[in-house]
């Protein structure tokens, strides 16, 4: 597997309306239902507040309800078979469609043969990679050959690399989140100015994309340093963690 041909990426969604008072009434009756499965209660019984808590804070992370604001991607630039630095990118904006379109231009231009290449992130098998197609769906936008990978048999997808598997060892019973990981390798924690439960405050009343944009490529940076250390490798040099 060579390091230059991995594509390491982490996405940012946010929920698709700033308020519950403001999803389409037949939105509404979907969110209820799923609020009751969150709070194990009857609809009936919820009240207006609940609905509207559970939905500001958790309906970011359910593509049926929430949008991606941004996708970073972070790969190893080599020459001449030598590896140069690490170097990430980011597709941000308000339209999500447009971000989607370009991440497929994106994975159609230079990481298009899963043979070849790789995609690489943490949680992506449960989280990015679904919401990723999902919304592309919903958009009507043509898959990337790479994310071609419905109907696949798991030995299929092996070019999806997650480095939450490969930390399981067949472990099913626990979350390990990126900033423990990082933590028990003694690298630079992604966290220092926000987490994931913050991005959607910051997008709805700071409206500020260059934050969240800053987050979500040092997640990318140190998703690439954890997999490295998973697999016995040294690239720390490669790094600027301050840019």
């Amino acid at each position: 597997m060579r390091l230059d041909r991995i594509l390491f990426i982490d996405i940012e969604t946010v929920p698709e309306y700033k308020n519950y008072s403001e999803l389409p009434e037949k939105r509404k009756y979907f969110w209820a239902r799923r609020a009751r499965l969150i709070l194990k209660k009857p609809v009936e019984d919820l009240s207006n507040d609940e609905l509207q808590s559970t939905y500001f804070e958790r309906s970011g992370i359910y593509a049926e309800f929430a949008k991606i604001v941004c996708i970073s991607a972070g790969y190893f630039s080599s020459k001449k078979g030598e590896i140069e630095e690490f170097r990430t990118t980011s597709l941000v904006s308000d339209n999500e469609e447009e971000i989607l379109i370009q991440f497929k231009d994106l994975l159609d231009k230079y990481f298009n043969n899963p043979n070849v290449h790789n995609i690489c992130g943490h949680n992506i098998r449960e989280f990015d990679v679904p919401v990723i197609c999902r919304r592309m769906l919903i958009h009507k936008i043509n898959f990337p050959k790479i994310l071609e990978i419905r109907g696949k048999k798991p030995w299929e997808v092996q070019h999806l690399i997650d480095t939450m598997d490969l930390w399981k060892f067949g472990d099913r019973k626990s979350y390990t989140s990126l900033d423990l990981l990082a933590h028990v390798f003694q690298i630079p924690s992604p966290k220092v100015d926000i987490d994931g439960s913050l991005v959607g405050r910051v997008y709805w009343e700071e409206k500020d994309l260059d934050r969240i944009r800053a987050y979500c490529e040092k997640d990318v940076q140190t998703t690439a340093q954890v997999w490295a250390a998973l697999n016995h490798l040294s690239v720390a040099e490669h790094f600027n963690m301050d840019k």
